[in-house]
């Protein structure tokens, strides 16, 4: 392999001669062998729009001469065109603030945009990664920035899953409305209910938490970019922040505004901290759906079998025909890794100090990876199981009707103490509360028929 020298403020780093990155991101990729997984497309993709939208920025303000600002741009166009992602070669997680990150960024755009000049790599008297593609710029303001984009990014892909899972459970609640059942609580019989009834509610549950999720995105949509190092703007010239961002909306096609307190936006986390808990609260009641699901679909012969679940593949190595809910069991172990990352995420942010919370990379690892796992898996569930789940009429018929619990559609008329004498006796002897009641001539067989129904 052939290598070049590039030269930072330590000195020397011996870099490969094809590579578009430099002498910091050269040292970092030493340092941080973390998870092993580079860093996300959305956080690229962010970081280059950011470093474009700051050239454009600084040529209109007359910080930087229209020849090295328009090279710098036409870099950006090729790496968002899809070029040289390969050169971003930082770990997701990595220095605090990720530092390491935005330099590997500056280094990348830098060097292609020396090409672009018709410059060789390295030549940093022409064009440098600190001077020129960070002008203006601080770790401290583009890192948060990216973190906001990057996420709101990953869930433009997200929420079109969650709404899809959304209708087939609004399609199930219609198909299953005349589907009455014995409902449950403290996971013993209770009155009952409708199959569509229950899944009309597992619906406004998804509903309510995507609507959260959608609230949080506006706080993300305010943007630290100008504030630099401490929140006080220093380094940017007149009129840059506006510009900058308004351009990172053009870009990016999102509705960004700047922070208006641009101490808070670098010193707090709330924006993705609020995001997360959101992800996490969508996670819990996506886990409990799993759960009952899992619960209808126990049998067929020893569990409650009032759900059919789609044969998605062999349940057993061992046991022929076992048919298991596979696709319920990993939304849960979804639903425990998102709850796990928010835990990582909640952790991150209240351990910022004073004018800077460090801990990004970090708490943009676990948004995403929740956002990932959502947009991935959601409409595998979806079309794979919820869509293609039948239900068992017979027995949802049998347990309404061999269940002593619909004695308390009785009470108003018999008493709650002698309803629950029926209900010891029907358990005993196995006659069903309508076959007591009638025998026992406490209510006319219309009578109860009536109430039943």
């Amino acid at each position: 392999m052939k290598y070049r020298i590039d030269r930072d403020s330590l000195g020397d780093v011996k870099i490969p001669a094809d590579a578009y990155y430099g002498a910091f991101t050269g040292r970092a990729i030493k340092q941080y062998h973390v998870t092993g997984n580079r860093s996300h497309v959305h956080l690229i993709e962010a970081f280059v729009m950011i470093k474009r939208s700051a050239a454009v920025a600084n040529i209109k303000t007359g910080a930087i001469d229209r020849k090295r600002g328009q090279a710098i741009i036409a870099a950006c166009d090729r790496i968002l065109a899809g070029k040289h992602h390969d050169q971003f070669v930082i770990e997701e997680i990595n220095s605090g603030a990720g530092t390491a990150f935005n330099m590997n960024s500056n280094e990348v755009i830098c060097n292609v945009a020396l090409e672009v000049l018709g410059k060789r790599k390295g030549q940093y008297d022409t064009l440098h990664p600190n001077d020129h593609v960070n002008m203006s710029q601080s770790s401290n303001d583009t890192y948060p920035t990216a973190m906001h984009v990057a996420i709101l990014l990953n869930l433009r892909e997200t929420i079109p899953a969650v709404d899809v899972l959304l209708k087939s459970l609004l399609k199930k609640s219609k198909e299953f409305s005349g589907f009455k059942k014995i409902g449950r609580t403290h996971l013993m019989d209770a009155l009952p209910v409708t199959l569509g009834s229950e899944f009309a509610a597992y619906a406004t549950s998804i509903a309510k938490a995507k609507s959260a999720i959608m609230d949080s995105i506006r706080e993300l949509e305010s943007v630290a970019l100008g504030g630099t190092a401490v929140g006080n703007g220093a380094n940017t010239p007149r009129g840059y922040r506006k510009i900058a961002i308004a351009e990172l909306a053009k870009v990016s096609g999102l509705k960004l505004k700047a922070e208006k307190d641009m101490q808070h936006s670098l010193q707090s986390k709330f924006a993705v901290a609020n995001t997360s808990a959101a992800i996490k609260n969508l996670a819990i009641e996506l886990g409990k759906i799993a759960n009952d699901i899992r619960l209808m679909a126990s049998g067929p012969i020893a569990g409650l079998s009032e759900l059919g679940i789609p044969a998605v593949h062999a349940g057993s190595s061992i046991m022929p025909g076992k048919v298991n809910p596979s696709l319920a069991e990993c939304l849960n172990m979804v639903c425990f890794g998102i709850i796990g990352n928010d835990a990582a995420v909640t952790g991150a942010a209240q351990a910022g100090q004073f004018e800077l919370n460090v801990m990004l990379p970090g708490m943009l690892k676990a948004v995403l990876d929740s956002t990932d796992m959502l947009k991935n898996f959601l409409p595998i569930f979806t079309a794979n199981l919820v869509d293609g789940l039948t239900a068992n009429e017979e027995r949802l018929r049998q347990n309404i009707e061999k269940s002593p619990v619909i004695v308390t559609l009785l009470a108003p008329k018999i008493g709650y103490l002698k309803s629950a004498e029926l209900f010891k006796e029907s358990l005993k002897t196995g006659m069903t509360i309508r076959e007591l009641v009638v025998a026992k001539k406490l209510m006319a067989e219309k009578e109860v028929d009536a109430l039943f129904k």
